[in-house]
């Protein structure tokens, strides 16, 4: 089921490569088969696309973290909070503060 998610996410990828949230979700389907690194680099590909794509900052930071890379995690909540601010995304804005907050209690 989820390869079949996958490969159709992927076509319609195929005519449309720049579309943000066809490439957040293939994103999240390549994390949920263990891909990680080819996750990352999907989410950066939609920063690229469209810096403005909220959903993308919490994904990619806990990645980052996931992969032992808490510090580029760091950049990548305060952007989102920066953008979650902008948006008045107040639930956005919380959920990246706490996931910062976590990763700063994990550092001590």
């Amino acid at each position: 089921m989820q390869q079949e998610r996958y490969n159709l996410i992927m076509q319609m990828l195929e005519k449309n490569p720049d579309d943000s949230f066809l490439n957040y979700a293939a994103a999240l389907e390549l994390k949920k088969n263990g891909k990680l690194d080819n996750s990352i680099k999907l989410l950066e590909k939609v920063l690229d696309i469209d810096p403005a794509y909220l959903p993308v900052y919490y994904q990619l930071g806990k990645l980052h973290e996931e992969t032992q890379q808490q510090q580029k995690a760091i950049p990548i909540y305060h952007k989102g909070k920066e953008i979650a601010s902008d948006q008045n995304d107040m639930k956005t804005f919380r959920e990246l503060s706490e996931a910062l907050n976590l990763l700063y209690d994990d550092t001590d």
